[in-house]
């Protein structure tokens, strides 16, 4: 069913985003996003093709005249982040997007909105079923999986491909243009969980830090948000040094790319100790929320006591945890040198969970410097290795380096100019972009990333400015006009 969102100008992208709205598009499950695609190609008469993993592209004609032009590729991504609040009632397999109107910005109730990268693709359908538009032939790539690692452009099949000049549609800062971004790598720890008995007389607490921001761990990563796993454990670290107590779960996070925005544990400590337990941390959480307060106005913390289970992690154990969370790095660990403000280097200490016998915690680096990243992997290896914990580092994907001489980065700077009435900021992100995959895949792709305005997406705060997605829009369909 249609909502308000159907309405806005330009409808042509906003009715498409309505719609998208209500399908399901986990990463690793875009099915019923990519029949959605293929559904408005078949309604158009467009060719199309789907390689092996999944990505999709559609194949449109030039209009009349520019049969001639060169091929344009447009791209963009099925999948969203699927974030939510703890007291939220939803299914993101099943359930709607409720969209909200917050003045200028459009919204959801306690989720995501996936407006990253919905926007992007809703304004690729419009082109697919536009008949008034002027552009040269287009193949407009829809890519699968990318918010958990840009593994869909990773599997890419680029002979669907015959266009050697690319507009990724994935950008989240209005009137920038993106030529650049960092790449990035994961780590996976597992630390071994011993577990014993639990002594006569124990009893438990129940911890939960929440109301973080959270946010994306590339784009956000430098508003030095509180990391909700890290700050719980720092406070049970610090009771742990003056009170005996032994930890029966930790847990928290939900996305590699995503900042951990709450944090549960549960402790077990003697009944005597209770108390003075519960005040120790929660004295400790007092002075986070203090130095985060700028940054965190929300962070909120609950305790509440519990029965004992029969069994806890060991007292070795507990310390091998709280240690390992503690000491691993988090955060920006370099600016750059030569692009004044952008993050370099930065890793996420993304989740932690029981797995398989033991504790998982996933570690999201990104870089623009290869050999950097690599270093930065080497010493959250050996940060594991002092606590016994083992590591596998999964391949991650490369950059994409900035090319100022980009014939595409002239002409999109000139429509933005005469269209809009301003230069637009050239610029790199910290973000990955699927940009650097396409890249090495096709040599000589001449590349650019531009999109509306984005705030805080990966995190239920994402909002999209209303009336940014119209100039995005303007710049879009003036540029393919260039272009033919």
């Amino acid at each position: 069913m249609a909502t308000f969102v159907a309405e806005i100008e330009p409808q042509a992208v906003w009715r498409h985003f309505d719609e998208i709205l209500t399908v399901p598009r986990a990463s690793k499950n875009e099915a019923r996003m990519r029949e959605y695609v293929l559904a408005v190609a078949e309604r158009h008469g467009l060719e199309h093709s789907t390689d092996a993993a999944g990505n999709v592209v559609v194949r449109k004609p030039a209009s009349p005249g520019h049969e001639g032009a060169p091929i344009t590729i447009l791209q963009s991504h099925l999948d969203m982040v699927q974030e939510k609040n703890a007291d939220v009632d939803f299914d993101f397999s099943r359930d709607a997007i409720r969209p909200e109107l917050d003045g200028d910005y459009l919204t959801a109730a306690g989720t995501t909105l996936g407006s990253d990268n919905g926007i992007g693709v809703a304004a690729m359908l419009a082109v697919a079923e536009a008949d008034d538009l002027v552009h040269g032939p287009l193949e407009l790539l829809f890519t699968i999986d990318e918010e958990t690692g840009l593994t869909g452009a990773a599997q890419l099949d680029a002979s669907m491909l015959r266009g050697r000049r690319l507009i990724n549609l994935d950008s989240e800062e209005e009137g920038a243009l993106c030529v650049g971004c960092a790449g990035g790598a994961d780590s996976v720890l597992t630390l071994p969980l011993v577990s014993a008995p639990v002594a006569a007389g124990s009893v438990a607490l129940e911890l939960k830090l929440h109301g973080f921001k959270g946010g994306h761990s590339g784009i956000d990563i430098h508003l030095q948000r509180g990391n909700a796993i890290q700050l719980l454990a720092r406070a049970v670290y610090r009771a742990s040094l003056d009170h005996p107590l032994r930890l029966a779960g930790l847990r928290g996070g939900t996305a590699h790319n995503a900042i951990p925005r709450e944090a549960f544990a549960t402790i077990i400590t003697a009944d005597g100790e209770r108390d003075a337990v519960a005040q120790a941390i929660a004295g400790e959480v007092d002075a986070v929320r203090a130095e985060y307060r700028p940054a965190e106005p929300g962070a909120a913390f609950d305790s509440a006591a519990a029965d004992a289970p029969a069994e806890a992690w060991d007292e070795a154990t507990t310390a091998a945890v709280l240690g390992l969370v503690n000491a691993l790095p988090h955060g920006v660990q370099a600016m750059s040198y030569d692009i004044a403000g952008l993050v370099e280097t930065s890793t996420n200490l993304a989740t932690v969970k029981p797995a398989d016998g033991g504790l998982e915690i996933y570690m999201a680096s990104r870089s623009s410097v290869a050999s950097a990243l690599a270093a930065l992997r080497r010493k959250i290896r050996a940060v594991a290795g002092l606590a016994g914990a083992e590591v596998a580092e999964h391949g991650g994907y490369p950059g994409w380096q900035p090319d100022m001489d980009s014939e595409l980065l002239a002409v999109v700077k000139q429509v933005h100019e005469r269209e809009l009435g301003s230069e637009p900021h050239v610029e790199a992100v910290h973000a990955g972009l699927e940009c650097g995959l396409i890249g090495e895949m096709v040599p000589g792709m001449d590349m650019i990333s531009f999109g509306p305005h984005i705030e805080f997406p990966h995190s239920p705060d994402e909002r999209v400015r209303i009336a940014s997605v119209g100039r995005f829009w303007q710049l879009l369909t003036a540029t393919l006009a260039e272009l033919a």
